[in-house]
């Protein structure tokens, strides 16, 4: 295993073309000291449109569920006690009524969710009976007190908290605040997220690039991304290399938006302007440039009238990472809630991973299970600009700072951005 001292460490930061990098951890520091992010206001949304929504107070039931016992099967609700040592080759013998109140010796027939009636306290599954004429059952099994019965309240209580604020709607908190009897619910309003492109090399997809031209996919990526967490996207359109023009469409965003995301033009070189633009529109502007980080070392971080601006590279998958570290942690922040649907595996490295010492790397591998095992197989390609590296990958691992690479059968934790997959499709 390599690792560097501090002070080699802090040597190693400081790379061509910036003065020095900083930490990830530092950069957030940073950044959410300067923005002073405020919360977003809340709308009450019908339980229709709730998916995936963030709710933005605890919803406390107002009611017990079930709000009666009710039966958990199709069958006949009886007197525990009538039941027992009954057997196939002794059954017991019960006189069905059709009363709400069930005495000795007798069943009541009861479907699945019907009030248990008083008197009863158990329900025989109706594969256990057997009918021996109208009014004559036959228990074939016998059942203990409170089987096969659900209980007022066994599900929730009156007074409890059903669903938290903070949490991320799935169907299922669906269901069951509209067996609660709610029909709506209050959630954060969606953040507004502007994303712009820039670059005079850049073409709209569908058109046709010249030879010294590329198609521009990193708005509809980073789009993706923030509609995965449940944003509302406006699109900027792309910026050619042109400080005005930039800052125009940046400010633009800004009054439109609640955070503005660019990719291209953070480089420290001639053609790389969005900083100088975004400092442009007023302090603070630039609060962090350049981050100790592999891909996405020359990400961006601004605060301009109140609201934040990212700046990532404009090499797609640099961009992704950039936006993972960045991006995605300032849009939870805003709606006050965790990581959807993360989670993380522990699984052994196939191969040797090297990194480069002074910088936070992101090995994007592919993750299959064989013989109850989870492997992580690094993604061959590496460059930033490779978007099949992230396409043939389906998560990544954090190489620290201080590991000049990861070794062969090491055991890693895996960050999933996609389901586990096959060996063969390595």
């Amino acid at each position: 295993m390599l690792t560097v001292s501090t002070r080699v460490f802090k040597r190693l930061v400081r790379l061509k073309g910036f003065e020095k990098l900083t930490s990830i951890e530092e950069a957030k520091r940073i950044f959410f000291e300067k923005l002073q992010l405020k919360k977003l206001d809340v709308t009450e949304v019908s339980l229709e449109n709730a998916l995936n929504r963030v709710l933005a107070e605890d919803v406390v039931s107002e009611k017990d569920l079930p709000p009666f016992n009710r039966s958990a099967v199709d069958g006949y609700a009886v007197k525990a006690k009538d039941t027992f040592g009954a057997s196939q080759l002794s059954p017991k013998t019960l006189k069905i009524v059709e009363d709400s109140l069930v005495g000795e010796k007798q069943a009541v027939e009861i479907w699945t969710g019907n009030p248990v009636p008083e008197g009863a306290d158990a329900v025989v599954m109706l594969e256990h009976t057997r009918k021996k004429n109208r009014d004559t059952l036959e228990v074939l099994k016998p059942v203990a007190p409170g089987e096969n019965v659900s209980r007022r309240g066994e599900d929730v209580r009156r007074g409890e908290v059903v669903v938290k604020a903070g949490t991320r709607l799935k169907p299922q908190h669906l269901g069951i605040l509209a067996a609660l009897g709610f029909t709506a619910v209050k959630v954060f309003r969606k953040p507004k997220v502007a994303v712009l492109a820039t670059g005079n090399e850049l073409v709209e997809p569908g058109e046709k690039p010249s030879p010294h031209q590329i198609v521009e996919v990193n708005r509809l990526i980073i789009s993706g991304l923030c509609q995965q967490l449940g944003c509302e996207t406006v699109d900027l359109g792309i910026a050619r290399d042109n400080v005005d023009e930039i800052a125009s469409k940046i400010s633009k965003g800004i009054e439109a938006a609640d955070v503005v995301v660019t990719t291209g033009g953070t480089s420290v070189g001639a053609k790389d302007l969005v900083p100088e633009a975004v400092n442009r529109l007023g302090a603070p502007g630039i609060v962090v440039h350049g981050i100790a980080m592999r891909p996405a070392m020359p990400t961006a971080l601004g605060v301009v009238r109140g609201k934040p601006v990212i700046v990532l590279s404009g090499n797609p998958v640099a961009a992704m990472i950039g936006f993972e570290v960045f991006g995605k942690p300032l849009i939870l922040k805003m709606l006050n809630t965790a990581t959807p649907e993360a989670f993380f595996v522990k699984a052994k490295l196939t191969r040797r991973a090297s990194s480069v010492l002074g910088r936070k790397s992101f090995l994007r591998v592919y993750v299959y299970m064989e013989n109850g095992e989870f492997y992580a197989s690094p993604v061959r390609l590496m460059g930033s600009g490779i978007i099949s590296t992230m396409t043939k990958a389906n998560g990544y691992v954090v190489i620290p700072e201080d590991r000049g690479g990861l070794e062969k059968d090491e055991t890693v934790l895996v960050h999933m951005f996609d389901f586990i997959g096959e060996k063969g499709n390595v």
